[in-house]
């Protein structure tokens, strides 16, 4: 049985794009962080609604993912996974940031990355059938945590998020049928898109009887061919 959980896979497959071709594209050395004017600026133009001023903000903070990373190297997770991770809380964080704060966007946004990685740490940790009403499930427009209590009285907004996160599943499971067999197989175990599980590049070797760099391949194909039959129909997706 597939279960309901592209929304957040959804999320990480755009993390994993941004890693994969920001990153590991470029020699494996993360592009260097904005000047403060270069950042005003680029604020500037996605306010107007420029994608490619979003696209350069988050490239070009990925170095500050990458270090904030570092600081859960005892965890025993897997890095490139927590980049992904890290890199949708700089998502959120450049998406939410307001420039009438009396502050960078890289300190606002470090704390929406390390919200989001604590956030999965304690995911992976926690019995799944042992939620509690006070846990925390997400963060709010500023970056804060919220907790399933904090929600249950909000309504139709609640609602209407929902029936957009549907709409949005859709279409992922739509254009995941135009990859191949195999690099199909692979985006749902290293996204979780079955089971709710994100295998490590390296267990999905395991299981398919491939190497790692192999994986690594077809999940970088996979998610060129995804990634742009997304941009066309979903406006939070950048366009490349």
């Amino acid at each position: 049985m597939v279960i309901p959980i592209i929304g957040p896979a959804f999320q990480l497959i755009v993390a994993g794009f941004y890693y994969l071709f920001g990153y590991i594209s470029n020699n494996n050395v993360f592009p260097l962080p904005l000047s403060e004017e270069e950042e005003s600026t680029l604020l500037i133009k996605l306010e107007h609604g420029d994608e490619e001023a979003k696209n350069t903000l988050i490239e070009r903070n990925l170095r500050l993912v990458a270090h904030i990373v570092k600081k859960f190297d005892s965890t025993g997770e897997d890095i490139d996974d927590l980049i992904s991770i890290g890199t949708i809380g700089l998502i959120k964080g450049i998406k939410t940031f307001k420039r009438n704060r009396n502050t960078r966007l890289a300190t606002y946004a470090a704390r929406c990355i390390e919200n989001e990685i604590l956030m999965h740490l304690r995911s992976i940790k926690k019995n799944k059938n042992d939620l509690s009403i006070y846990d925390p499930i997400g963060t709010d427009k500023e970056g804060n945590e919220i907790t399933l209590i904090d929600i249950l009285d909000t309504g139709n907004e609640v609602v209407s998020e929902q029936v957009e996160t549907l709409l949005e599943e859709e279409k992922l499971r739509e254009r995941l049928n135009q990859l191949s067999r195999r690099e199909k197989k692979v985006i749902e175990l290293r996204y979780g898109l079955i089971d709710g599980i994100n295998k490590t590049q390296r267990e999905i070797s395991k299981m398919l009887g491939i190497s790692r760099s192999y994986v690594s391949r077809i999940e970088k194909k996979a998610l060129r061919k995804l990634f742009c039959d997304l941009a066309a129909v979903n406006d939070d997706i950048p366009s490349f």
